[in-house]
């Protein structure tokens, strides 16, 4: 196939790319300066038409898109919010208008969201079916998966990747994790009962060429390892990895005036399974979370 792929430079994309060639396919990278390399094309996700040559993605089979400014990165300043909104709505609007203009259009878009979709849903089992939850996360998921109109409406089999929580030594959530842990200073956030639902990085990448060619999956699939753990059990496993003891707590309170409005969606979570990747007939490699950390502290890049 054809591939065109956003957000190639970034933790998945990165591991991704290479392993759709290792897979025999050709990969365009749509990047937001200048070329530099015969597999690069130019695109602004802020201008309409997505300021790319729609005949450069001609034959274009599938088109993935990842970009979106981090989460977790920075504190939430009302900037930086609105950052993480444009980067993820706008830049999937244009892509999904500039694909649909292409004739033949591509077969399939998987295009990126992820299961902050559901909100804070507790204990409570959630999958595809579930309804949207509140709060600042769910609002731009929800505009995020519906920029993808365009393309469906063009006939484009549409795949909304609900994508848990990456588990990479590289980047992410445990890059940043690990360092506090190797101190022994690990621990829980706030009371620890709120769910992770979390996937390996390997997963993550073979769950996205899986559904590159499950020509009867479309809608929302969370990417999502089939057993969500308690934020005190996750921090149990890491430190075990590490042989490190993770019997500390970050409090609440402390949260709240390091992270800022970021604090409430830490101190919630999602118990997200997923259903419509186990009902294709996808197998993790990594279904446990300790097998997931496993997985993350032995990647080589």
């Amino acid at each position: 196939m054809r591939i065109a792929v956003t957000g190639s430079s970034g933790l998945i994309g990165s591991t991704l790319v290479p392993a759709l060639r290792a897979d025999g396919h050709e990969v365009i990278r749509l990047v937001r300066r200048a070329p530099q390399a015969a597999d690069e094309v130019r695109w602004d996700p802020r201008k309409p038409d997505g300021g790319v040559d729609v005949a450069e993605l001609a034959g274009v089979d599938a088109v993935i898109t990842l970009a979106g400014a981090g989460v977790g990165d920075r504190r939430w300043t009302d900037a930086y919010k609105q950052e993480i909104r444009d980067s993820r709505v706008l830049g999937t609007a244009t892509i999904s208008a500039a694909i649909a203009r292409l004739d033949p259009p591509p077969r399939v878009l998987l295009a990126g969201s992820a299961v902050g979709w559901y909100g804070d849903t507790g204990s409570t089992p959630v999958d595809e079916n579930s309804p949207p939850g509140s709060g600042f996360l769910a609002e731009v998921c929800r505009e995020w998966e519906a920029a993808t109109r365009p393309a469906e409406e063009a006939g484009i089999r549409t795949v909304h990747l609900r994508t848990g929580i990456v588990l990479s030594r590289h980047g992410g959530f445990l890059k940043r994790q690990l360092p506090i842990f190797r101190l022994g200073l690990g621990g829980r956030l706030g009371h620890g009962r709120q769910y992770v639902s979390f996937i390996s990085r390997a997963d993550e990448v073979r769950a996205i060429r899986f559904l590159l060619t499950a020509d009867d999956v479309r809608g929302p699939v969370n990417l999502t390892a089939p057993e969500p753990v308690t934020y005190a059990e996750f921090a149990r496993a890491l430190g075990e990895a590490l042989h490190r003891p993770a019997l500390l707590r970050v409090p609440a309170r402390a949260l709240r005036l390091a992270l800022g409005e970021f604090a409430e969606e830490a101190l919630g979570g999602q118990r997200a399974l997923p259903r419509r990747l186990l009902d294709a007939g996808f197998v993790f490699a990594h279904p446990r979370v300790t097998d997931a950390v496993q997985a993350a502290l032995a990647e080589d890049r």
